[in-house]
This record gives structure tokens, C-alpha cells and sequence, in this order.
């Protein structure tokens, strides 16, 4: 098997408090973030690339070299003149974040371009990677030659990996981001839902309905986080797992970070519960700190 993944979206600069009115500046974003726990979790002998666009400025050179000195591969992050990278904000409340972005000029909006580039980028991967916030920042266009261009990676014999990380904000209607979240989740392999979103979005009742509705389009493998409560999941039968009580310091990257651990363990052979496991130690590493990327103790192997 290939030994290499592939993460699909945005990354973005992240401002977060520094303490006596100063700002400190990161790089982070959903799948972004996937992708650098991912590189963490994964031994040296995979490969972790990511798929996205940048500006030609001095702000989109800061974001590649940053990846590429965190050991993900920029090799299809295409750079488009005119453009930049998007900016968001995090303030924090009680260890509850909540964002202000800045993204209208951002070139992550073109990812999706090119066919030629996209087909280029996700041959020979192992695991594709992408979320709902990738969707939600394309045009329609855009989001159909991606989905395209992942099926046809599925085909050949791919894992596709989708969280719906729904924000309601970024689409014109919720019937869109309905439809959309759904396309993309008929297409997965594994489905990565959190149930706070879906219960909003799809009026879920339960985690047990969310599992259900991912089921009937097809998705073998469906895992509902649930905040800091039951992680529950299906994959043939259900296996569920309450996580250990964590205090909270910053919430943000924790969905993200979940999802690198477990699928790190999932591409290595562990068990459903070994990676829920694995997924959940990493979860509560990085929301004891503050910001996005935090350089995780070692994690024991799968």
C-alpha cells in the first residue's frame, strides 16, 4: 500500500492573544491541522502532502515555508498572483472559541481549478482528506471537480476520509450546505461528523440518527464525536467510548486533532477501539494548550 496521504482545504493565518494587547501569529485550518497531527502520528515513512492554493506575497511564502519545515509536502499548493491567504482571529471564552475571518481574496477558493492539477495531486494516495469548510469555500464548480476528482481517487483505490465540519456562515442556505455535505459523504469511506453540527444542521436527535442517516448513503465507517462526552461509532457493529474528563484551555484544532489520531491508528492497522482511543489522548493533549498546532507528547503506537 501507498504510504501516503493527502489533505484537501484551506490554511489560513491564525491571530490568537499574546497577552497585553499583542496578537501571536500562526498557521492553522481544518484540514491543515489534520494534516500536521497527521505528520506527528505517522512514522517518517509516509508521506503527508497537502492540496491547496496561496497569493505570491510575502504572508503566502511564510505559510509554505512553515509547512514545509513541519514536514508536510507543498508540492501541489498552487501559488496564484493576486491572491492571498486568509486571516482569522480566535477569541476565547471559558476555553469556547469563536472566530472572526477575513477570507474574501483568499486563493484556497481556486484549489479546484484545475482538473489536471487536482487528478496530479491525488494520484497514489492512500488517504484523501477534506471537509465541509474545503466545500464550503469553493464555487459550485469548484466543489463538483473536486468531488469528481476524489471519487476517481476512490476508484483507484483510495481512502477517502470526510468531516462535514458544517459552518452554517460560509453557505448561502442550509438546504446548499445540506446538499453538498451530503454529495461529499455519499463519496466517503469514512465519515467524521461531529453531533452538535448535524443535530443543528440535519435536526439529528441523537447521536444513533446521525449514524444512521450516514449509514443509508452508503459510508462504512461513520465516528460522532460528541464534545467531551461519547465518541460513538459504526463500522459493522457500534462501538462506543467515553473519553476521560479533560479541563479545557482552548477547544480549537480539537475535532481536527481527533480525527489525525484516529485515522494515523486506522491507517496502521489498529482496532475501532484502539484508534478512538488514540484519537481521544491526542483530542486532550491539544485542548490543554492554547492555539491551533501543539506539539503532542508521544502518543503510544497502534
Amino acid at each position: 500500500m501507498a504510504r501516503r496521504v493527502l489533505a484537501i482545504g484551506e490554511c489560513m493565518v491564525e491571530l490568537s492573544s499574546a497577552g497585553d494587547g499583542l496578537l501571536r501569529q500562526g498557521f492553522a485550518g481544518d484540514t491543515f491541522n489534520t494534516a500536521w497531527y497527521l505528520r506527528h502520528c505517522l512514522p517518517a515513512d509516509w508521506t503527508v502532502d497537502y492540496l491547496s492554493a496561496v497569493g505570491t506575497d510575502a504572508l503566502s511564502d511564510q505559510m509554505l515555508a512553515f509547512m514545509q519545515a513541519s514536514g508536510i509536502g507543498t508540492a501541489h499548493v498552487a501559488q496564484r498572483a493576486e491572491t492571498t491567504v486568509g486571516i482569522y482571529l480566535i477569541s476565547l471564552q471559558n476555553g469556547e472559541r469563536s472566530f472572526s475571518y477575513w477570507r474574501d481574496s483568499s486563493a484556497a477558493r481556486r484549489l479546484a481549478d484545475d482538473p489536471v492539477a487536482l487528478a496530479h495531486g491525488l494520484a497514489g494516495a492512500a488517504l484523501v482528506v477534506f471537509s465541509g469548510i474545503t466545500l464550503a469555500i469553493l464555487p459550485a464548480s469548484g466543489r463538483a471537480a473536486l468531488l469528481a476528482a476524489v471519487a476517481q481517487a476512490r476508484s483507484n483505490g483510495a481512502l477517502v476520509a470526510f468531516d462535514p465540519n458544517m459552518r452554517a456562515r460560509l453557505w448561502p442556505e442550509v438546504a446548499e450546505l445540506r446538499h453538498w455535505v451530503t454529495a461529499a459523504a455519499r463519496g466517503a469511506d469514512i465519515v467524521l461528523p461531529s453531533f452538535d453540527e448535524d443535530a443543528r444542521v440535519f435536526g439529528d436527535a441523537s447521536p444513533s440518527v446521525t449514524i444512521a442517516r450516514y449509514r443509508a448513503l452508503g459510508v462504512g465507517c461513520v465516528v460522532v464525536k460528541n464534545g467531551g462526552g461519547m465518541v460513538e461509532t459504526w463500522e459493522g457493529s457500534a462501538c462506543e467510548m467515553q473519553p476521560a474528563p479533560q479541563s479545557v484551555v482552548d477547544s480549537t484544532a480539537a475535532g481536527d486533532s481527533f480525527n489525525a489520531g484516529f485515522l494515523a491508528a486506522r491507517m496502521q492497522g489498529a482496532s475501532m477501539p484502539e484508534s478512538l482511543q488514540q484519537g481521544a489522548a491526542l483530542a486532550a493533549q491539544v485542548i490543554a494548550a492554547p492555539g491551533a498546532l501543539i506539539a503532542p507528547k508521544k502518543l503510544t503506537p497502534p
